[in-house]
């Protein structure tokens, strides 16, 4: 498996990753306070050592990408939060999407992704995904289920969870 994700990042290192919802708020949760992490119920999962893995992770892509759908689910999971970490968080969030040379965000029209073979089963942010990925991008996810759709339709994926297995 580590010579999987190996090539995985020699592959992607330059065209980009893409990251879903949960593995961004994650980062951002985690770049307010690691040890928030535990304490809010929507990164509960994590611990501070998995925000810590994966900024080592993300760092060895030149972009991060994105579409709204996903800053849209974790902009809106993220005020949640309790003040102050909400603010200090979305100010995070806004110098995060303003930095052009690493952020790449990219628009999938709503007809492109509801026409997708599974959206019944994935919804909009997840069929957004798969849209933009395919033959693009390397998308880094918790989902196990998305993670082995995307497998199975040839889009390379890695699962957040073996990362931390293997502790990258």
């Amino acid at each position: 498996m580590k010579d999987i994700i190996k090539s995985l990042i020699g592959r992607y290192h330059q065209k980009g990753i893409l990251i879903d919802t949960n593995i961004l708020l994650l980062f951002f949760v985690g770049s307010v306070n690691p040890e928030r992490i535990t304490r809010f119920n929507r990164t509960q999962q994590f611990i501070p050592e998995d925000y810590e893995l994966l900024l080592g992770f993300i760092a060895k892509f030149q972009r991060i990408v994105t579409t709204p759908n996903i800053l849209t689910e974790v902009n809106s999971l993220a005020n949640q939060l309790g003040e102050p970490e909400r603010s200090q968080c979305f100010l995070i969030f806004a110098q995060f999407a303003q930095n052009a040379t690493r952020l790449n965000e990219h628009y999938i029209k709503s007809i492109d992704a509801v026409t997708v073979d599974r959206f019944v089963k994935f919804g909009l942010t997840d069929c957004g995904i798969l849209t933009l990925a395919r033959n693009e991008y390397l998308v880094l996810t918790d989902d196990l289920k998305l993670a082995n759709y995307l497998q199975t339709v040839g889009i390379d994926v890695i699962n957040f969870n073996n990362i931390r297995v293997f502790n990258w």
